[in-house]
């Protein structure tokens, strides 16, 4: 991780830094290839083209970057937590229902599309 993207993540509340660590250790699981950079001042996985970006916010964490159907429906089946196109707004109390699997399966889906 760069210095940048380190910063980041120890400015993260304590309120949200688990889930932000969660959601980072799963993206890693289901991409170990992922690169990790600082872009629109949010940590950002990368892989080949396609781009995951992870920023966290005073609810809790989002997740950006996807076209439409490449989400492994994960937006149908929780679409309370869409929050525009291609956002995903994640409050820790939501990520309580949500699945390591789910979210494993999003990043797959984000980042092989």
């Amino acid at each position: 991780m760069d210095d940048a993207v380190r910063s980041y993540v120890d400015a993260i509340p304590a309120e949200h830094r688990e889930l932000f660590d969660r959601v980072h250790r799963l993206v890693l699981e289901a991409h170990p290839d992922a690169g990790l950079r600082l872009s629109y001042k949010m940590p950002t996985f990368r892989v080949g083209k396609r781009n995951l970006y992870v920023g966290a916010w005073k609810h809790g964490v989002s997740l950006y970057g996807w076209g439409s159907g490449h989400d492994a429906g994960f937006t149908e089946r929780h679409p309370e937590l869409l929050a525009g196109r291609g956002t995903i707004r994640l409050r820790p109390e939501d990520a309580e229902r949500i699945t390591d699997d789910e979210l494993r399966d999003l990043a797959r889906a984000v980042l092989d599309a």
